[in-house]
């Protein structure tokens, strides 16, 4: 299955509609979305304190069966009609990896597990029709394409040979990221700085996850070309690594790192990602507007 979250009348990125009201959950069949934002009122009611986990995931083995048959009854609204959110509404957290292919090993001189893991603050997450917006265009930013594992339970000290029964799904993830002697975690988490889209499609439609390839155009000029069977930890290990020092919870992102070739991003520019077996997403650039 392929599911995301949607708008579905035609506005601009940054318009203060998107909102977690006004959003809609469908899935994606071909270049159709059937609207079966109905499941929403199977979902358990809930008390402060909320859980830490994302709803619809962490019910998605019950929502599923309703999910298909509204999307059966449903009719097909256009890909091109509607603006793409990220398909995970209320992730706990965002995981990246850090030095994950081999030229950056090289570079660093250090293994991903040396390094250990960013993290990006869950306020920076958007989808892809909301865009990338750039509070400080004068400095150097840019694009990370990534393959997303979207975790589909709650686990801790997870081997790797057990990896996969706690992945929900994958999607495409864009770490934006501004350069400088900050933090990561202060240059990873503006606003809009984690794309992710455009919508999660279940594991059990992606058999080789460590075999996808990945790429990523700008302004129509082919910037990265890579595949995840060049990464250093694959996605099973991930799991494993993350899992050793939290918990992981339904909806939670792991990003699992940059491959070569990410590039200066501006004002005025369109991103096109694309990674195997998921699809394509395509994704603005704009300049803050100033109050």
């Amino acid at each position: 299955m392929r599911f995301c979250r949607f708008f579905a009348d035609p506005i601009h990125p940054g318009d203060a509609r998107l909102t977690a009201d006004a959003s809609r959950l469908g899935v994606v069949r071909g270049d159709g979305i059937h609207d079966v934002t109905a499941v929403l009122d199977a979902l358990p009611a809930l008390r402060w304190p909320f859980p830490r986990e994302d709803q619809v995931i962490a019910n998605f083995a019950t929502l599923r069966p309703r999910m298909e048959d509204l999307a059966d009854k449903s009719p097909a609204i256009p890909l091109a009609k509607v603006r793409l959110l990220s398909p995970v509404a209320n992730p706990n957290k965002i995981l990246l990896g850090v030095a994950n292919y081999p030229e950056h090993v090289a570079a660093t001189k250090k293994q991903p597990r040396e390094h250990g893991m960013f993290i990006k603050a869950t306020s920076a997450l958007v989808g892809a029709s909301e865009g990338v917006e750039l509070r400080n265009t004068e400095r150097l930013t840019v694009h990370e394409t990534e393959l997303a594992i979207i975790i589909g339970k709650k686990g801790t000290n997870i081997p790797k040979e057990r990896a996969f029964d706690y992945i929900l799904g994958y999607s495409i993830g864009m770490d934006i990221t501004m350069r400088g002697d900050e933090t990561p975690s202060y240059n990873k988490s503006f606003d809009t700085f984690g794309v992710l889209g455009p919508w999660v499609v279940t594991r059990e439609e992606i058999t080789q996850p460590n075999n996808l390839d990945i790429r990523l155009w700008l302004n129509g000029e082919l910037r990265q070309d890579e595949t995840t069977s060049r990464m250093v930890l694959d996605v099973p290990s991930m799991i494993e690594f993350a899992s050793s020092v939290m918990t992981l919870y339904p909806g939670d992102i792991f990003m699992t790192g940059n491959p070569k070739g990410a590039s200066r991003i501006a004002p005025g520019d369109m991103m096109l990602a694309e990674i195997e077996s998921i699809g394509r997403m395509e994704v603005a650039v704009r300049a803050e507007k100033k109050s």
